[in-house]
């Protein structure tokens, strides 16, 4: 059968089907219905150093062949994660790549540092592009120099996310490589159309690889009573409605870097997968689809080796990049 490993930096994976973060809860929650060890990779719920209660419902809104999230990273917090949550995925032999979000690099230190330690985590992923929180807590350092973070401050008169900035992302990304020799992931934002910049900053600070992207920023008005549909007024935009402008992003942001790239954004065949691969990522990451059928990452990573059977291609790494241009 055709080899489906990949590498992401240090990281040896069996298959290039991940499940994206937020999406599929911290894996436990599904472990009666996947057989998680048959995942490339599970990226958990994406983790802050205190709890989070989220944003005010609602929080979900379905758009036209997409969905419109805002949930704004509720979560137990790390310690609870690593008390309670880590241990019982350990005997599930699936690699788990820890999703984390930090207000400061002081924050980002503590955690990376903390999960440095932990037997079972395969990798961390630096969430720099959530655009359904708050992010007014950068470092100060940075919110004087950046001419660029004061231009884009919106309407809530927050911040912008740390991947909009190339110095922020460098800083974050380097705050982390300070404190562990694991596998490090930049998840960028996909509301940048050029994501060169600030996929340069996260390589020249040590990331091992991308994650491109995340959801989009955008809004759903109601008629009727002239409010937004979500509680906190914009959410993320993901789902196939977005998937060819994530391709355009992975396609456009390979040719800048070297490293490896995860590439997410409305996969829900396989068929989907290969747009990512043939545009130049290494991996991908099902989103969304898991709210459908958590089974959906499977079903992706068996239309692949098919694929690949079917054209006599040895190895997923062989499809890499190979777009005919």
């Amino acid at each position: 059968m055709p080899d489906l490993r990949v590498t992401l930096g240090a990281l040896t994976l069996a298959n290039p089907v991940l499940v994206a973060a937020g999406t599929f809860g911290y894996g436990l929650e599904f472990a009666a219905t996947v057989p998680l060890d048959r995942l490339g990779a599970l990226i958990t719920k994406t983790l802050t150093r205190q709890p989070r209660e989220g944003n005010p419902p609602p929080r979900l809104v379905e758009t036209p062949s997409g969905l419109l999230n805002s949930v704004g990273l509720q979560n137990a917090g790390l310690d609870p994660f690593l008390r309670d949550t880590l241990p019982a995925l350990r005997p599930a032999k699936v690699p788990v790549i820890v999703s984390i979000l930090g207000d400061s690099e002081e924050d980002v230190a503590a955690m990376v540092q903390r999960l440095d330690r932990e037997d079972g985590v395969a990798a961390i992923e630096l969430n720099l592009s959530c655009p359904n929180v708050n992010h007014a807590a950068h470092s100060s350092k940075f919110d004087m120099q950046s001419s660029e973070l004061h231009r884009t401050s919106n309407i809530e008169h927050r911040t912008p996310m740390v991947a909009q900035d190339p110095a922020l992302t460098e800083a974050m990304v380097r705050a982390a490589r300070a404190k562990t020799a694991k596998p490090l992931i930049a998840k960028l934002s996909p509301d940048e159309t050029d994501l060169a910049p600030r996929a340069q900053a996260a390589e020249r600070a040590g990331a091992s690889a991308l994650t491109v992207g995340n959801t989009f920023t955008g809004m759903s008005l109601d008629p009727t009573t002239r409010r937004s549909r979500l509680g906190a007024m914009t959410g993320g935009l993901s789902g196939p409605a977005i998937r060819p402008l994530a391709v355009y992003r992975v396609w456009y942001t390979a040719r800048s870097v070297r490293l490896p790239i995860i590439g997410t954004g409305g996969i829900v065949r396989a068929e989907d997968a290969l747009e990512f691969f043939l545009a130049g990522a290494s991996a991908v990451a099902v989103g969304t689809a898991n709210f459908a059928d958590p089974r959906t990452p499977l079903r992706v990573a068996r239309g692949l080796e098919r694929y690949l059977a079917r054209q006599g291609i040895a190895s997923i790494g062989q499809l890499h990049g190979t777009l005919q241009t």
